[in-house]
Order: structure tokens, then sequence, then C-alpha cells
């Protein structure tokens, strides 16, 4: 609860935190419209593969032409301003750099910048979760060896559900289920970057298309995003996936502790102790009153009478037994909330969340036929979609990770629906990002 005393007192010293940026994206973009006015951090760099655009981002996020525009890392350490850049060899090879956020959103790269940060002797914030759930317990497992700090990224919801995990257990209360809420429908696992914005527009006032990348969002729409960042939960967490991955229930806030418990205290899980998603709409396409479609929660047990009792006097959104009790945040604002771990891991040397295991996975799964010799086109793309599965039954059937199934060609002809496995696809085994997931496979196989 004092980070920001913390970072008062560095600003006052004159040593601020320094922050390197690899990404200036949307989730980049949201980190810097804050970071330029928190006391006592200084993001002395950003690298990104198109300068000229990354400075446009910082005029979009309020930063004045000068404080974004120091000709070399030496000036902006004795300015304060902001060197951008395409090159970070230089700037990992500055000693004077913290803490390194990689938010690039491509698993190859990001776990070739994560392993070269943490060789740097840098903290690393993992804005790319698709890079952590392909090989995250492997490059946590390696900054501790190396003495630096390896962290989710907070105000994405993986990082916030591994709060409210941490809440629960700490307070000494069983966690039935955590997770998030969405907008899902089952016919939403089809949807491709063309025929996404038909669900687009339903919500959206959408009046410039051009400022949507539509396969981002598509991976949202179609369970790809919630099987990526329900994975990162339960590598962090140790709760265990549902053996068919997730159901996407309809419910509102209100009703979530009577949907996400076990089946045998009239719920909808397959056991207690996992993570489930629930949908913002009805299955007939309704929208859900109260819904919790940006928000994240955690679903408790009261193990004894008196906490039960405890749970309806506090107005703990009980369910109709009192036994399963729901805490829940309404929404979260990505890269605004950055900031968080930027500070926990450099001021506290703590992340805020970090996978420990491998228990779960998200493997690519058909979006419809497709034929031998056809190309794939990775997350949110018009071939695949990524879903949640135990990673025991991931590795026993040799399923693809999700996060290799982009630009490799198909070996046989898979049917709508179909998990692709290993030898569906042409990989090249020296790949760096096959490689680490190997090594990621052998030191952490469950079992």
């Amino acid at each position: 609860m004092n980070l920001s005393y913390m970072l008062a007192d560095r600003a006052e010293a004159g040593n601020p935190v320094r922050v390197a940026l690899i990404g200036a994206g949307k989730f980049g973009s949201m980190y810097l419209t804050q970071a330029r006015l928190t006391a006592g951090v200084h993001v002395a760099a950003i690298v990104d593969l198109d300068p000229a655009r990354a400075r446009k981002t910082l005029a979009t996020c309020g930063w004045p032409q000068e404080q974004g525009n120091a000709p070399s890392l030496d000036a902006a350490m004795a300015s304060g301003a902001t060197h951008v850049t395409d090159a970070l060899a230089p700037v990992l090879a500055d000693g004077r750099i913290d803490v390194v956020i990689e938010a690039t959103g491509d698993p190859a790269v990001g776990i070739r910048h994560c392993l070269a940060i943490i060789d740097s002797g840098k903290h690393v914030v993992m804005v790319n979760v698709e890079a952590d759930v392909l090989a995250g317990p492997l490059l946590a497992r390696k900054a501790r060896a190396a003495g630096v700090v390896y962290s989710l990224a907070w105000g994405d919801q993986p990082a916030l559900i591994c709060e409210h995990v941490d809440w629960a257990r700490t307070c000494g209360f069983k966690v039935v289920c955590a997770g998030k809420g969405t907008r899902y429908l089952p016919q939403y696992h089809q949807l491709t970057p063309d025929t996404v914005w038909d669900v687009l527009t339903q919500y959206l006032d959408i009046t410039d298309r051009s400022m949507i990348n539509p396969k981002m969002f598509n991976s949202f729409l179609d369970g790809t995003k919630s099987g990526i960042e329900m994975t990162a939960v339960c590598n962090a967490t140790g709760l265990v996936p549902q053996p068919d991955g997730l159901a996407f229930p309809p419910a509102s806030r209100f009703e979530l502790s009577s949907v996400c418990k076990p089946r045998e205290a009239g719920g909808t899980l397959a056991m207690s102790g996992t993570t489930e998603v629930v949908s913002s709409l009805t299955r007939d396409g309704e929208n859900i009153p109260h819904h919790l479609a940006m928000g994240t929660f955690v679903v408790i047990e009261g193990e004894t009478d008196y906490a039960r009792q405890c749970f309806r006097e506090y107005h703990m959104l009980e369910d109709d037994s009192g036994r399963y009790a729901t805490l829940y945040r309404p929404t979260h604002m990505i890269g605004m909330e950055l900031g968080q771990s930027v500070a926990s891991a450099v001021l506290r040397r703590e992340p805020t969340g970090a996978p420990t295991a491998f228990v779960s996975d998200v493997v690519a799964t058909a979006k419809r036929p497709i034929k031998a010799g056809d190309t794939l086109d990775g997350e949110g793309g018009a071939t695949v979609w990524g879903k949640q599965q135990p990673a025991a039954v991931s590795l026993e059937k040799a399923f693809l990770p999700l996060g290799l199934a982009s630009g490799v060609r198909l070996t046989r002809d898979i049917a709508e629906g179909e998990i692709l496995t290993w030898d569906s696809v042409t990989i090249d085994a020296d790949d760096p990002a096959v490689r680490v997931r190997r090594e990621m496979e052998a030191a952490f196989s469950p079992g």
C-alpha cells in the first residue's frame, strides 16, 4: 500500500525508476499516458519497429514534443526526456535501466526479448501474455535464477485475477473459481478478421475502421484470448483448467456464486479450484443486465457455518445455500494500471503474478475445415482459435500450442473443431521459440 510513497522518495532523491518500453501499441500507449504523470518514474526509452509512429503515439498520449525527442539514451538520462528508437540492444546494454516492459504481443518475439532482458540483468514486465502461456514457467524460472523479477502485467486481467486468488488464500478461503467476463456466443469460435465486423458493430460505434485491428479484436471474441488469459492464471496460481476447457456460461455479476460452483452443488463447473469465463450474453444473444464483460472475479467457499453467516451479514453476493460467495472487480484499465507492476518489480522485487507451474495450455483448434498445404494464421486469424486444456492432456496428446500456429503449413486435412497436433504442421525444430517451448515442457512436464 506504500508504492506511491516509495516512488515519491525516489523522485525526491533524483533517482527515478527508469523504464524501457518495447512496443508502443494500444497497451503501451495506455501505460505511457499515465507514466508521464507518475512521480518517481522515468520512461527513458521506447523501442518500436516504427519510431515515427511511436512519437505520434506519445503526442496522442499527451506528451509534449520535447519530452519524447531525446536524441540518445544519454541525453534522455540527463534531461528526463525519452529516447525513441528501433534498436533494442543499446537499451538493454545500459545499466541505468531498471525494468523493461515487453508489450509486442508476438509470442516468438516476446520470448526472444524476454531472454535478452533477463540476460541483461533487468526486471521484465511481460505484457505479452501470448509469450507467457507458450513458455512463461521457464522464463520466470530463468529470471529467478538471474536474480531479477518476471511479472505479469497489472491492469491486464490475468494479474488482477491472480490478486483475487492471492487475497482469498491469504484470508484462508478455499478458491472455488476465478475468472473474468467477456462477450461470447458459441458461433463466435468461427469468427474471422473479415466477419468480426458483424459482431463489433453490434456494440461498438465504429466511425473509423482504420483505428481497429480486426485480428486483435477477433481474438477477444472467438474465445482465444479467454483461453490464453485463463491459462496464464492457472500457471501462476495452480488452479486447474476444466477438462474440456472454458464453457462461457451466461451470468450477471450477481449470479457468479450460483453459476461458478461445482455441478454437484448446482453450478456449471466440472470441479472446484478451476477457472471460468462468463458471458455477458444469453445463448439467444440477449444482453444480460449487470454483466461483467470487462471485469474479474473470484468465488470462494465458506467452510464453516459461521463463515456462511458472515457472508450473509456482509452481503458477499452469496448463492442460495450461503456456502459460496463472490468478490468481483467491475472493470480493468489495461495499461493505465501497469505502473503497479513497474513499481512492484523494482521497489519490492515482487511480481504482480508470475507462472510457477505448467498446469494449463492453450491449443490450436480448427475454426473450419482446413486442407493439407494451407498455412495457419495464428491468434485472431481465420484458421484456428485457442482452447484452454489441462497441460497434462496437451502433452499426452501432443496438441499444438496456439503460439506456434502461425506461418506453418498443414501436413494433413483438419476437420472443423479438431484440435491440431504437432505432427499436423511442418515445424522447424531449430526455431528459437520451438526450442524454448520444448525446454519448458521438459522442465515442467506434469508428473
